[in-house]
């Protein structure tokens, strides 16, 4: 049986619904783009095998460090549970502000989320309508260009895509974001893995499927190194090593108060050990199939590899329309996989701020979400509107690379810390004992002296990266 949960705290129906509402909170473009950009601009097999270490090494657990806080505090928000904990831990409140730079940055990313989501939304109607048909390279590329140039053309796919995350988000967890996670993620596997396999099979002759397994699954580590030539090699293996951990970061969703929202909704009689090795490693998988689904197409057009952010937009949609009659089917239901991931990560990313505003201004669930998602509406159309010469996006890349190089890891540490250093004992053991203690004990331990170090590095050179950008 489940414990009761605190009151006011709503609970997963099931250990099934909350795996797939974390798994499709971690699973998103994230998955499909930023995986993709990353690896094809920074070494593909040398890059992945620092990212699955690091998924393995740092994130599970600061994944379980999460959990382990909302499940622990007394209320659903973040900054209230790491508020509760600390209080009970007899620390300084102070260490709320790991629950504030979170639940922060996952509503700064979700105004920008949305838009490029709603780009998304839009390529799923260009490939239904046929409309690359007979284009050149260069003129899907001016399309996508002219596309995200134009704000009035962008503005009803950002706010169909943004009502429909509202809207969710209001129906509160079991009705809203686990009906969502139960419905579409299912759905999200089986897709993928068709195209997986479709893209496998189809770059077989042309040499596409042995280029893009050789490109994802071995490591080249000279390759890495010559990626930025004016460097120093071990600048570059620094720079790569931190991409790779910014990635899987970024991928797992921790940082941004999703999981210590999520973790709040966590019964008792959920491992919270399992649960994060659970969720990490699918994420993992999804983000390492979605390569299979991508880069044989990419080699076996002849693309490049290392489009970064064109990949999904230009350079995919270039191969899709070489195949011919399949090209809009196959694009389509491309970009209807992106739209799944989409959306339920974007619900997750709303989560954090709807549940606080519900519980600290005493409002229902349902007005909460219509009130952060209308501000989260107004604040998205700066990244709408704060477009620049060439299909450039300034606005959207400030807010995108303050959240993702200062804020999420900046949160991350701190919970890690919080939790490794100063959360009490006791707290920690009844979150992890029973089922998969062993494991927990293990993870606990990558918690206190592993974790630490590593979420550091990433913190120290991204916001170095943060500051030489904007000084440079």
């Amino acid at each position: 049986m489940a414990s009761i949960a605190a009151p006011g705290k709503a609970q997963w129906s099931s250990r099934f619904a909350f795996i797939m509402a974390a798994v499709g909170s971690s699973v998103g473009l994230g998955n499909l783009w930023r995986f993709s950009s990353e690896a094809g601009t920074n070494g593909g097999g040398a890059f992945i095998l620092i990212y699955v270490l690091a998924v393995l090494f740092v994130c599970i657990p600061v994944l379980m460090s999460e959990y382990m806080v909302g499940r622990s505090g007394n209320v659903a928000n973040a900054v209230g549970s790491v508020d509760d904990v600390a209080q009970r831990s007899g620390r300084s409140r102070n260490w709320r502000g790991a629950g504030w730079v979170g639940m922060l940055a996952g509503f700064f990313i979700v105004t920008f989320y949305c838009v490029i989501a709603g780009w998304v939304l839009r390529y799923i109607f260009f490939f239904l309508l046929n409309d690359f048909a007979g284009m050149s390279p260069d003129d899907v590329a001016a399309r996508f260009i002219d596309f995200i140039s134009n704000p009035i053309a962008v503005l009803p796919w950002f706010l169909a895509f943004a009502l429909i995350t509202i809207w969710l988000v209001s129906r509160g967890v079991n009705e809203g974001i686990e009906w969502a996670a139960k419905m579409l993620m299912p759905a999200f596997f089986v897709l993928l893995a068709c195209l997986a396999v479709f893209a496998l099979v189809t770059n077989l002759s042309d040499g596409g499927t042995a280029a893009a397994l050789e490109f994802l699954y071995v490591p080249d580590w000279n390759e890495m190194m010559t990626k930025n030539p004016e460097l120093s090699e071990v600048f570059n293996v620094g720079s790569v090593a931190n991409a790779a951990l910014g990635q899987a970061f970024f991928s797992v969703s921790v940082g941004s108060a999703i999981m210590i929202t999520y973790g709040s909704y966590i019964p008792n009689d959920v491992s919270l050990p399992k649960a994060a090795a659970t969720v990490a490693i699918m994420d993992s998988l999804v983000a390492l199939i979605a390569g299979l689904a991508i880069f044989p197409i990419v080699f076996g057009s002849g693309l490049s590899e290392s489009a970064g952010p064109a990949l999904l937009f230009i350079t995919l949609p270039n191969a899709f329309e070489a195949m011919g009659v399949i090209g809009p089917v196959v694009g389509a239901a491309f970009f209807f996989l992106a739209f799944f991931a989409a959306i339920t990560s974007s619900v997750s990313l709303l989560e954090p701020s709807a549940a606080y505003a519900s519980e600290k201004f005493n409002m229902s669930k349902s007005k909460a979400a219509w009130v952060v998602g209308g501000l989260m509406i107004l604040i998205g159309l700066i990244s709408v509107f704060g477009v620049g010469d060439g299909g450039s996006t300034p606005a959207l890349d400030a807010i995108d690379g303050f959240t993702g190089k200062v804020m999420l890891p900046l949160a991350g540490f701190l919970i890690v810390l919080f939790v490794g250093w100063r959360m009490d004992s006791r707290i920690v053991h009844e979150q992890i004992k029973g089922e998969g203690e062993t494991l927990g004990n293990i993870i606990f331990f990558l918690c206190r002296w592993v974790a630490p170090i590593f979420v550091g590095f990433v913190m120290v050179t991204s916001i170095m990266a943060y500051i030489r950008g904007l000084i440079g």
